[in-house]
């Protein structure tokens, strides 16, 4: 029963790499088209920053994850990351344009401006993960 179980073992780990680059690549988008430095902010101790990121992140993995569920092959899988993440930096152009200065106020650690993007990206995650039934 347990050989029988690690015989999917190859599989998982494709999967998985797949996913791992996706959202490794998603990361470098993200970080590359904000107006703001993530990762200089977080090792300055700024939450917001990483609030907003780390709820991008969960808010891209969500539909991710559904496409690793629901995809029929590997490159399946790709295309529907790829999906997931023009949604997520659709999501984050959305509120930048209700808050103009949404990367200054992360920059300053307004939490409430953090919150309120890390939560439309996790809201726009949500949706897409549920409309990813292919």
């Amino acid at each position: 029963m347990v050989f029988e179980s690690i015989n999917n073992l190859p599989d998982f780990l494709v999967d998985y790499l797949i996913a791992l680059v996706l959202v490794l690549v998603y990361i470098g988008i993200y970080t590359f088209i904000t107006a703001h430095n993530e990762f200089a902010l977080i090792r300055r101790d700024v939450a917001a920053a990483s609030l907003s990121l780390g709820l991008s992140i969960v808010g891209f993995a969500l539909p991710l994850s559904s496409a690793v569920v629901h995809a029929r092959t590997w490159p399946d899988l790709v295309v529907w990351g790829l999906v997931a993440m023009i949604v997520q930096i659709s999501a984050y152009w959305l509120v930048r344009l209700a808050m103009p200065n949404l990367s200054q106020r992360i920059a300053n650690n307004e939490i409430a401006a953090a919150l309120f993007l890390g939560a439309a990206s996790l809201a726009a995650g949500i949706l897409n993960a549920g409309a990813m039934t292919f």
